[in-house]
């Protein structure tokens, strides 16, 4: 049985199990969540503990990886341009259409108002750092850290990842042997933190089951009908954006929406069933190669660029569940509050790993940045694997478009 099966067994008998005992108005059973919420604290910190290396690491491979300025060329140049453009757009999309998306979805008060008193306690440094927001201006100068190292122990990640960028373009422009040493380093702590991510999800049923019971217990029925919700209206957002990306092609790439279709709906096919956008990445080569006729260079460079780090659905996906939680949890976030949030998506989207549930791992430092509780990312990891579906083909759509909008640019082969 695959780790998604188990942990969406786990989150489904973790609901039932909730939403019996708050239906049983047992005193001994309404006790259970009390010894079940510290296990599931303890996975959720497990989880934390491998954001920072994951996301810094990422971070500085896929920028140290780029040559030095004068060697990223034209194409380079335009695809970086073009990835922050249309993360910007899908996060835009995310938070201006989400809450629309959302305002049928109802939480008993009383029971929202419990959780968001537990979040609140249990939420320590985050939420006192998201308190700090004060206005744009201060949020502007928060965005670069006086100590990267303190940044880091308070949660507070859209300044530390602003370093991490930074130190990455420097190190484009260091010596070739120093640069060397500073990505085997960063290879090495990836490597290690992926390793241990993966210890930490071999427990993610456990910890699904002892948050998604509390959780259950507290909001009853509802709290199953929020999570369907939650599923449906998650893949219709990424599937909504899916469709803009056709026009996307159409309207900035020239390409007819039919040979559009065409070339994309092989690498769609894989992407909808492996959830993996770089193992479509052959059938994107060939949809751009016979049925687009894109040039050598954005077939060769700018696809498998993009299958790597260029994750559009993950910025729709983001941001949506941190709204989704707020939801939940009956938080208002504030205007700074959801520039952070759109802010701190495009730039962790490249730091996704390529695992299933990537995107909700990457999710923590989202909701760290705006102090909302992490603990709802072990429920959304048991129900991510349909919305983890449109968001893939989502990212393979992206790449598809925006190699066909580049393709505008390149001369003409011989």
């Amino acid at each position: 049985m695959t780790l998604t099966s188990r942990v969406l067994i786990a989150l489904v008998t973790g609901l039932a199990a909730g939403v019996a005992i708050s239906s049983s108005g047992s005193a001994a059973l309404l006790a259970i969540p009390v010894y079940l919420e510290p296990i599931g604290t303890i996975w959720v910190n497990a989880l934390r503990m491998t954001v920072i290396p994951l996301v810094v690491s990422s971070i500085l491979i896929g920028v140290g990886s780029l040559p030095d300025s004068r060697g990223i060329g034209r194409i380079g140049g335009r695809a970086v341009m073009l990835f922050f453009v249309t993360l910007a757009a899908a996060a835009a999309f995310a938070l201006i259409v989400g809450p629309l998306v959302l305002a049928p979805l109802r939480i008993d008060p009383a029971s929202a108002d419990m959780l968001r008193a537990q979040a609140e306690g249990a939420s320590g440094q985050a939420t006192q750092s998201a308190q700090k927001i004060a206005g744009f201006g201060q949020w502007l100068v928060d965005l670069v850290p006086t100590n990267p190292v303190r940044a880091a122990a308070d949660g507070a990640m859209l300044p530390l990842i602003m370093f991490t960028l930074l130190l990455g373009i420097a190190m484009t422009r260091i010596a070739d042997q120093s640069r060397a040493l500073l990505m085997r380093l960063a290879q090495g702590v990836n490597a290690a933190s992926m390793v241990l991510v993966g210890w930490v999800l071999v427990a993610a049923p456990l910890g699904v089951f002892a948050l998604s019971a509390p959780l259950a217990t507290r909001l009853g029925v509802a709290a199953a009908g929020a999570v369907v919700y939650y599923i449906v209206s998650a893949s219709a957002m990424n599937a909504i954006f899916t469709a803009l990306m056709y026009v996307a092609a159409w309207s900035l790439g020239k390409a007819k929406v039919r040979t559009f279709a065409r070339a994309a709906a092989p690498a769609q096919a894989v992407a909808f069933s492996a959830r993996s956008s770089v193992v479509a990445l052959p059938a994107l080569l060939r949809g751009a190669d016979a049925e687009l006729h894109l040039p050598l260079p954005i077939r060769s460079f700018f696809l498998p660029l993009a299958s790597a780090v260029f994750r559009a659905g993950s910025a729709v996906m983001l941001p949506f569940a941190v709204l989704f939680i707020a939801k939940l949890y009956n938080v208002d976030l504030s205007g700074p509050q959801l520039v952070t949030v759109g802010l701190t998506t495009i730039l962790t989207t490249f730091s996704v790993p390529g695992i299933p549930g990537g995107s909700i791992i990457v999710m923590v430092p989202v909701l760290l940045a705006v102090g909302l509780p992490v603990g709802a990312v072990g429920v959304l990891l048991g129900v991510d694997t349909i919305p983890d579906m449109f968001r893939t083909t989502t990212h393979v759509t992206a790449d598809m478009a925006a190699a066909t909008i580049l393709a505008r640019f390149e001369p003409a082969e011989d």
